[in-house]
Protein backbone atom coordinates (compact mmCIF):
# COMPACT_ATOMS: atom_id res chain seq x y z
CA UNK A 1 0.00 0.00 0.00
CA UNK A 2 2.86 2.24 0.98
CA UNK A 3 4.70 1.70 -2.27
CA UNK A 4 1.66 2.17 -4.57
CA UNK A 5 1.39 5.36 -2.31
CA UNK A 6 4.94 6.51 -3.05
CA UNK A 7 4.19 5.62 -6.87
CA UNK A 8 1.10 7.54 -7.30
CA UNK A 9 3.37 10.48 -5.82
CA UNK A 10 6.25 9.88 -7.96
CA UNK A 11 3.61 9.92 -11.00
CA UNK A 12 1.91 13.28 -9.91
CA UNK A 13 5.41 15.10 -10.13
CA UNK A 14 6.23 13.63 -12.99
CA UNK A 15 3.35 14.61 -14.76
CA UNK A 16 3.79 18.32 -13.10
CA UNK A 17 7.05 18.32 -13.89
CA UNK A 18 6.41 18.50 -17.99
CA UNK A 19 2.70 20.30 -17.45
CA UNK A 20 4.62 23.02 -16.26
CA UNK A 21 7.58 22.46 -19.41
CA UNK A 22 4.81 22.87 -22.15
CA UNK A 23 4.31 26.37 -22.07
CA UNK A 24 7.80 26.60 -24.22
CA UNK A 25 6.43 23.84 -26.83
CA UNK A 26 3.42 26.17 -26.44
CA UNK A 27 4.95 29.33 -27.40
CA UNK A 28 6.84 27.90 -30.12
CA UNK A 29 4.38 26.18 -32.40
CA UNK A 30 1.73 29.45 -31.68
CA UNK A 31 3.90 31.01 -34.49
CA UNK A 32 3.22 28.49 -36.99
CA UNK A 33 -0.42 26.66 -35.59
CA UNK A 34 -3.68 28.03 -34.20
CA UNK A 35 -4.57 27.35 -30.34
CA UNK A 36 -7.06 24.54 -31.52
CA UNK A 37 -5.14 23.39 -34.08
CA UNK A 38 -1.89 22.79 -31.38
CA UNK A 39 -4.95 20.92 -28.83
CA UNK A 40 -6.50 18.00 -31.78
CA UNK A 41 -2.81 17.16 -33.20
CA UNK A 42 -1.43 16.62 -29.70
CA UNK A 43 -4.29 14.46 -28.27
CA UNK A 44 -4.49 12.61 -31.93
CA UNK A 45 -0.78 11.91 -31.27
CA UNK A 46 -1.48 10.79 -28.07
CA UNK A 47 -4.51 8.84 -28.83
CA UNK A 48 -2.56 7.07 -31.70
CA UNK A 49 0.87 7.01 -29.42
CA UNK A 50 -1.41 4.66 -26.50
CA UNK A 51 -3.09 2.82 -28.98
CA UNK A 52 0.34 1.19 -29.84
CA UNK A 53 1.72 0.70 -27.06
CA UNK A 54 -1.21 -0.87 -25.59
CA UNK A 55 -3.25 -2.19 -28.22
CA UNK A 56 -5.44 -4.15 -26.77
CA UNK A 57 -10.02 -3.38 -26.49
CA UNK A 58 -11.36 -1.66 -23.44
CA UNK A 59 -13.75 -4.81 -23.43
CA UNK A 60 -17.00 -4.89 -22.58
CA UNK A 61 -18.42 -1.84 -21.02
CA UNK A 62 -22.23 -0.91 -19.32
CA UNK A 63 -23.14 2.63 -20.97
CA UNK A 64 -23.08 4.01 -17.92
CA UNK A 65 -19.14 3.30 -17.81
CA UNK A 66 -18.90 4.86 -21.37
CA UNK A 67 -21.16 7.81 -19.89
CA UNK A 68 -18.33 8.91 -17.66
CA UNK A 69 -15.76 8.09 -19.97
CA UNK A 70 -17.66 10.53 -22.07
CA UNK A 71 -18.12 13.13 -19.40
CA UNK A 72 -14.07 12.66 -18.28
CA UNK A 73 -13.30 13.44 -22.28
CA UNK A 74 -15.56 16.50 -22.60
CA UNK A 75 -14.13 17.91 -19.48
CA UNK A 76 -11.00 16.98 -18.75
CA UNK A 77 -9.78 17.07 -23.03
CA UNK A 78 -12.73 19.36 -24.56
CA UNK A 79 -13.45 22.17 -22.07
CA UNK A 80 -11.19 22.45 -19.73
CA UNK A 81 -8.48 23.16 -22.77
CA UNK A 82 -10.79 25.60 -25.20
CA UNK A 83 -11.61 27.11 -22.10
CA UNK A 84 -8.62 27.99 -21.38
CA UNK A 85 -7.33 28.58 -24.85
CA UNK A 86 -9.87 31.11 -25.12
CA UNK A 87 -8.84 32.89 -21.97
CA UNK A 88 -5.65 33.28 -22.89
CA UNK A 89 -6.98 35.62 -25.79
CA UNK A 90 -8.83 37.74 -23.42
CA UNK A 91 -7.11 38.08 -20.60
CA UNK A 92 -3.09 38.21 -19.47
CA UNK A 93 -1.38 34.76 -19.12
CA UNK A 94 -0.91 35.46 -15.77
CA UNK A 95 -4.15 36.08 -14.58
CA UNK A 96 -5.03 32.34 -16.50
CA UNK A 97 -2.15 30.98 -14.31
CA UNK A 98 -3.39 32.53 -11.06
CA UNK A 99 -7.24 31.56 -11.71
CA UNK A 100 -6.75 27.79 -13.05
CA UNK A 101 -4.60 26.89 -9.74
CA UNK A 102 -7.55 27.41 -7.50
CA UNK A 103 -8.84 23.96 -9.00
CA UNK A 104 -7.82 21.65 -5.95
CA UNK A 105 -10.45 23.89 -3.96
CA UNK A 106 -13.17 23.14 -5.85
CA UNK A 107 -12.16 19.49 -6.39
CA UNK A 108 -12.22 19.20 -2.60
CA UNK A 109 -15.81 20.47 -2.65
CA UNK A 110 -16.81 17.80 -5.21
CA UNK A 111 -15.27 15.03 -3.58
CA UNK A 112 -18.19 15.02 -0.89
CA UNK A 113 -20.91 14.70 -3.91
CA UNK A 114 -19.11 11.81 -6.07
CA UNK A 115 -17.96 10.11 -2.60
CA UNK A 116 -19.89 8.91 0.48
CA UNK A 117 -17.54 8.72 3.87
CA UNK A 118 -15.36 11.42 2.34
CA UNK A 119 -13.60 13.79 5.36
CA UNK A 120 -14.31 17.36 5.26
CA UNK A 121 -10.99 19.51 4.79
CA UNK A 122 -9.90 21.27 7.67
CA UNK A 123 -7.83 24.08 8.70
CA UNK A 124 -4.51 23.05 7.09
CA UNK A 125 -6.28 22.25 3.80
CA UNK A 126 -7.50 25.56 3.74
CA UNK A 127 -4.30 27.43 5.14
CA UNK A 128 -2.27 25.88 2.22
CA UNK A 129 -4.62 26.68 0.04
CA UNK A 130 -4.64 30.58 0.71
CA UNK A 131 -0.20 30.00 1.41
CA UNK A 132 0.14 28.34 -2.11
CA UNK A 133 -2.09 30.73 -3.91
CA UNK A 134 -0.47 33.94 -2.38
CA UNK A 135 3.12 31.98 -3.75
CA UNK A 136 1.15 31.69 -7.31
CA UNK A 137 0.06 35.22 -7.18
CA UNK A 138 3.62 36.29 -6.31
CA UNK A 139 5.10 34.20 -8.84
CA UNK A 140 2.25 35.37 -11.65
CA UNK A 141 2.40 38.86 -11.17
CA UNK A 142 6.24 39.59 -10.11
CA UNK A 143 7.10 42.39 -12.42
CA UNK A 144 3.79 43.14 -14.27
CA UNK A 145 1.05 44.64 -13.55
CA UNK A 146 -2.78 43.34 -12.30
CA UNK A 147 -5.15 43.50 -15.13
CA UNK A 148 -8.61 42.51 -14.57
CA UNK A 149 -10.58 40.87 -17.74
CA UNK A 150 -14.14 39.89 -16.50
CA UNK A 151 -15.01 37.66 -19.69
CA UNK A 152 -11.39 36.27 -19.50
CA UNK A 153 -11.05 35.59 -16.00
CA UNK A 154 -14.46 33.92 -15.93
CA UNK A 155 -13.40 31.32 -18.42
CA UNK A 156 -10.45 30.93 -16.67
CA UNK A 157 -12.33 30.14 -13.36
CA UNK A 158 -14.84 27.81 -15.63
CA UNK A 159 -11.64 25.98 -16.59
CA UNK A 160 -10.42 25.32 -13.07
CA UNK A 161 -14.19 23.69 -11.98
CA UNK A 162 -13.98 21.66 -15.19
CA UNK A 163 -10.98 20.53 -14.18
CA UNK A 164 -12.09 19.44 -10.93
CA UNK A 165 -14.86 17.83 -12.61
CA UNK A 166 -12.42 15.51 -14.22
CA UNK A 167 -10.51 14.96 -11.24
CA UNK A 168 -13.69 13.58 -9.45
CA UNK A 169 -14.63 11.44 -12.59
CA UNK A 170 -11.26 9.91 -13.16
CA UNK A 171 -11.27 8.96 -9.39
CA UNK A 172 -14.32 7.26 -9.96
CA UNK A 173 -13.32 5.56 -12.91
CA UNK A 174 -10.71 4.14 -11.13
CA UNK A 175 -12.78 2.21 -9.40
CA UNK A 176 -14.05 0.18 -12.62
CA UNK A 177 -10.82 -1.83 -12.74
CA UNK A 178 -10.15 -1.02 -16.22
CA UNK A 179 -6.41 -0.57 -17.20
CA UNK A 180 -5.23 3.23 -17.00
CA UNK A 181 -4.06 2.84 -20.28
CA UNK A 182 -6.96 1.71 -22.08
CA UNK A 183 -9.16 4.50 -20.00
CA UNK A 184 -7.08 7.01 -20.64
CA UNK A 185 -7.23 6.01 -24.49
CA UNK A 186 -10.73 6.15 -24.34
CA UNK A 187 -11.01 9.46 -22.98
CA UNK A 188 -8.78 10.85 -25.83
CA UNK A 189 -11.65 9.54 -27.98
CA UNK A 190 -14.69 11.14 -26.64
CA UNK A 191 -12.60 14.56 -26.11
CA UNK A 192 -11.92 14.42 -29.82
CA UNK A 193 -14.85 14.09 -30.86
CA UNK A 194 -16.50 16.82 -28.86
CA UNK A 195 -14.07 18.66 -30.25
CA UNK A 196 -15.24 18.22 -33.68
CA UNK A 197 -17.93 20.27 -33.86
CA UNK A 198 -16.06 23.22 -32.24
CA UNK A 199 -13.11 23.40 -35.15
CA UNK A 200 -14.87 25.33 -37.78
CA UNK A 201 -15.80 28.57 -34.91
CA UNK A 202 -11.43 28.50 -33.86
CA UNK A 203 -9.73 28.32 -37.11
CA UNK A 204 -8.93 25.11 -37.81
CA UNK A 205 -6.41 24.02 -41.35
CA UNK A 206 -4.94 21.19 -40.83
CA UNK A 207 -1.62 22.01 -43.04
CA UNK A 208 0.46 19.23 -42.72
CA UNK A 209 3.33 20.46 -44.38
CA UNK A 210 3.97 22.41 -41.52
CA UNK A 211 5.57 19.40 -39.93
CA UNK A 212 8.81 19.44 -41.75
CA UNK A 213 10.13 21.91 -39.72
CA UNK A 214 12.24 19.60 -37.03
CA UNK A 215 11.80 22.11 -34.31
CA UNK A 216 7.86 21.86 -34.68
CA UNK A 217 7.87 18.45 -35.17
CA UNK A 218 10.03 17.93 -32.08
CA UNK A 219 7.84 20.04 -29.83
CA UNK A 220 4.58 18.61 -31.14
CA UNK A 221 5.56 15.42 -30.24
CA UNK A 222 6.65 16.23 -26.75
CA UNK A 223 3.47 17.75 -26.40
CA UNK A 224 1.75 14.78 -28.30
CA UNK A 225 3.76 11.98 -26.49
CA UNK A 226 4.80 13.26 -23.22
CA UNK A 227 2.25 15.82 -21.98
CA UNK A 228 -1.11 14.52 -23.22
CA UNK A 229 -0.29 10.25 -23.69
CA UNK A 230 2.22 9.83 -20.91
CA UNK A 231 1.25 12.45 -18.65
CA UNK A 232 -2.96 12.00 -18.72
CA UNK A 233 -1.99 8.38 -18.15
CA UNK A 234 0.55 9.36 -14.89
CA UNK A 235 -2.11 11.49 -13.78
CA UNK A 236 -5.27 9.45 -14.18
CA UNK A 237 -3.02 6.89 -12.06
CA UNK A 238 -2.40 9.11 -9.71
CA UNK A 239 -6.07 10.14 -8.99
CA UNK A 240 -6.72 6.44 -9.33
CA UNK A 241 -3.79 5.47 -6.61
CA UNK A 242 -4.31 8.54 -4.55
CA UNK A 243 -7.35 10.23 -4.63
CA UNK A 244 -8.58 13.22 -6.42
CA UNK A 245 -8.18 15.81 -4.11
CA UNK A 246 -4.31 14.44 -2.94
CA UNK A 247 -3.91 14.44 -6.90
CA UNK A 248 -5.09 17.84 -7.67
CA UNK A 249 -3.11 19.79 -5.01
CA UNK A 250 0.22 19.08 -7.13
CA UNK A 251 -1.48 21.14 -9.23
CA UNK A 252 0.08 24.55 -6.93
CA UNK A 253 3.37 23.33 -8.61
CA UNK A 254 2.72 23.73 -12.02
CA UNK A 255 3.52 27.93 -11.75
CA UNK A 256 6.72 26.77 -10.07
CA UNK A 257 8.25 24.61 -12.87
CA UNK A 258 7.60 27.53 -15.58
CA UNK A 259 9.09 29.77 -13.89
CA UNK A 260 12.16 27.72 -12.85
CA UNK A 261 12.18 26.44 -16.60
CA UNK A 262 11.73 29.73 -17.82
CA UNK A 263 14.81 31.06 -16.19
CA UNK A 264 16.64 27.82 -17.32
CA UNK A 265 15.44 27.57 -21.40
CA UNK A 266 14.86 31.27 -21.81
CA UNK A 267 17.17 32.77 -19.16
CA UNK A 268 14.60 34.71 -17.39
CA UNK A 269 15.79 37.05 -14.49
CA UNK A 270 13.63 35.65 -11.09
CA UNK A 271 13.01 38.78 -8.81
CA UNK A 272 13.07 38.31 -4.60
CA UNK A 273 9.59 38.16 -4.88
CA UNK A 274 9.44 35.62 -7.60
CA UNK A 275 11.55 33.61 -5.38
CA UNK A 276 9.47 34.05 -2.31
CA UNK A 277 6.36 33.20 -4.43
CA UNK A 278 7.90 29.76 -5.22
CA UNK A 279 9.00 29.37 -1.22
CA UNK A 280 5.12 30.26 -0.78
CA UNK A 281 3.66 27.63 -3.11
CA UNK A 282 5.75 25.02 -2.15
CA UNK A 283 4.96 25.45 2.21
CA UNK A 284 1.41 25.55 0.75
CA UNK A 285 1.48 22.16 -0.99
CA UNK A 286 3.21 21.18 2.04
CA UNK A 287 0.42 22.55 4.55
CA UNK A 288 -2.53 20.95 2.02
CA UNK A 289 -0.62 17.46 1.49
CA UNK A 290 -0.59 16.89 5.61
CA UNK A 291 -4.16 16.94 5.65
CA UNK A 292 -5.66 15.47 2.39
CA UNK A 293 -3.01 12.36 3.74
CA UNK A 294 -5.76 11.70 6.26
CA UNK A 295 -8.63 12.31 3.62
CA UNK A 296 -10.80 9.38 2.62
CA UNK A 297 -12.33 9.48 -0.57
CA UNK A 298 -14.47 6.05 -0.60
CA UNK A 299 -16.05 4.77 -4.35
CA UNK A 300 -20.24 5.87 -4.24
Amino acid sequence: MEHNQLTGHLAALLTIFIWGTTFISTKILLTSFQPVEILVLRFLLGFFALLVVYPKSLGKTTKKQEGFFALAGLCGVCLYYLLENIALTCTMASNVGVIVSVSPFFTALLTPWFFKGSEAMGRRFFLGFLVAMSGIFLISFHGSALAVSPKGDLLALLAAIIWAFYSVLTKHIGGFGFPTVLVTRRIFFYGLLFMLPALPFFGFSPDLTRLGDPVILGNLLFLGLGASALCFVTWNFSVKTLGAVKTSLYIYVVPVVTVVSSMIVLHEILTPLAWLGVGLTLAGLFLSQQKSNQTKETKT
